[in-house]
């Protein structure tokens, strides 16, 4: 596999190398490594150096900044230049197996380590590959070259049993690079299925971070759940495959397959492609909650003149289930209420009025917050989507219409906040007490409705509802 292009690397890393390979042998290694030959721009630089005691690894990056020992027992230093830049420098370690979970390991850094005996401890070989910084030679003993052009994600060694974490690292990688796994790894994965309750929570919320936040394509990650047999462990989630769709409606299959194409569709969108991580993270993970009540709900009944598969009232028993599967998953509490609110209302454009009138679209934004108009927009567009080769030019401009008024109210990205306020009543002479918030309730009811639209008009309106008028 030949390199897109030239590595280059920062100049203050130049630096700190140029002091490194005075006492070791340094290699670039892992993500950065991979990065690079797939075309993409490295984001880290980590730093292998063998040859070298943990001391005089140490003195020689110490002239040059800030030196953090991350762990001497791990042989890893996380160096910091004058730029601000942070570098991981480590050593080659062996690693042996001691007890269960993703931290029953003993690590042993290890100086005389070859290239081929560090890589090995890697989980996949795409991630085994290392480069001479200087020379620019790629030193791939475990064939990770030749799995990168077959985008195919493959264990280094059977060391990768060991630790559960790797087939949730697999999961995401996959998503992030369009990655497939090989068929030997999948029954490696099957293999250790029943280590997953190993895993501390926030170490399975890590994985499932970055394929919400980074997926290029996010049903690669469903594909390896459900070929190791870790998507039990998602029940949410495992209950979708085999839910039955009509197929007039649906034709792509069932809930799970129509699930994958939507994040797809999601991960398509410009709109989601420059969102700040926060709300491609919401959206990602309402977009993979979306149908999550449909397996409870889903039914045979008569719809325009024979039997039809539906799912009445999906959306609302999706609420429940999001928020059990965000816990499941160790998410942030923060993400719980705008997520179900957009699995809740993914269906605003399929019911109620003919037509979105100022009153609907700011009770909407309402019923929303924190979530927004502008994000609902994105999940019922990724849901319509996931139905191919289905599409209704009338559910689409339905959608268009919904975030045009909204823009047109400037409720696009926020809900509407009550104008009338109790300094309001307050000014009005009176006092502070049990009626001030029903009445308020109301006076914000009334806003919604549109009989005011300012502070002004907020104020003449309790005005005539005091008799004050």
């Amino acid at each position: 596999m030949s390199p897109p292009s030239p590595l280059t690397l920062p100049a203050d890393l130049r630096v700190l190398l140029d002091a490194v390979r005075r006492v070791g042998r340094p290699r670039l290694v892992g993500g950065g490594v991979r990065d690079w030959l797939l075309g993409l721009t490295p984001k880290d630089f980590d730093i292998e150096v063998a040859g070298v005691d943990f001391a005089t690894l140490h003195r020689a990056l110490a002239p040059f900044g800030a030196t953090d020992v991350v762990g001497r027992s791990f042989g890893v230093i996380k160096a910091r230049s004058r730029t601000g830049a942070e570098y991981d420098f480590s050593l080659p370690r062996r690693e042996s197996k001691t007890g269960s979970g993703h931290r029953g390991f003993a690590v042993a850094p290890d100086a005389t380590l070859s290239d081929a005996e560090a890589a090995a401890r890697r989980d996949f070989t795409v991630n085994a590959i290392a480069c001479d910084p200087f020379s620019g030679e790629i030193l791939d003993p475990h064939g990770g070259q030749a799995d990168l052009r077959a985008r195919v994600l493959r264990h280094t060694s059977a060391a990768f049993g060991e630790d559960p974490l790797r087939v949730l690292r697999a999961f995401q990688l996959a998503a992030r690079f369009d990655f497939t796994l090989a068929p030997e790894t999948a029954a490696l994965c099957r293999s250790i299925a029943d280590t997953f309750a190993e895993l501390p929570v926030e170490r399975v919320w890590g994985e499932w971070d970055k394929w919400a936040v980074a997926a290029r394509k996010p049903s690669r990650g469903l594909e390896v759940l459900a070929a190791t047999g870790w998507l039990r462990h998602f029940p949410e989630l495992a209950a979708l495959a085999g839910t039955p769709q009509e197929p007039e409606w649906h034709p792509e299959g069932d809930v799970f397959v129509h699930t994958q194409l939507c994040l797809d569709a999601l991960a398509a969108q410009e709109a989601w492609q420059s969102a700040a991580a926060p709300v491609r993270r919401v959206l990602m993970l309402a977009v993979l909650a979306h149908d999550f009540g449909k397996p409870a709900t889903t039914e045979q009944a008569e719809r325009r003149g024979r039997l039809r598969w539906i799912s009445p009232g999906h959306e609302a028993a999706g609420g429940p289930l999001t928020e059990t599967f965000l816990r499941r998953i160790g998410a942030p509490l923060e993400l719980t209420d705008p997520v179900r609110a957009l699995v809740v209302h993914h269906l605003a454009h399929h019911h109620g009025q003919t037509e979105f009138t100022d009153p609907s679209v700011r009770r909407l934004a309402r019923r929303l917050a924190p979530a927004t108009i502008d994000e609902l927009v994105c999940v019922m567009r990724a849901d319509h989507a996931g139905r191919p080769p289905l599409v209704s030019a009338e559910t689409l401009l339905r959608i268009d219409q919904l975030q045009d008024r909204a823009r047109a109210l400037a409720l696009e990205r926020a809900a509407p906040r009550p104008l009338a306020l109790g300094r309001h009543l307050v000014a009005l002479g009176r006092t502070p007490g049990p009626e001030f918030k029903p009445l308020l309730d109301e006076a914000f009811e009334a806003q919604l409705d549109g009989a005011f639209t300012d502070e002004t008009g907020a104020v003449a309106w309790l005005r005539r509802r005091l008799g004050q008028a």
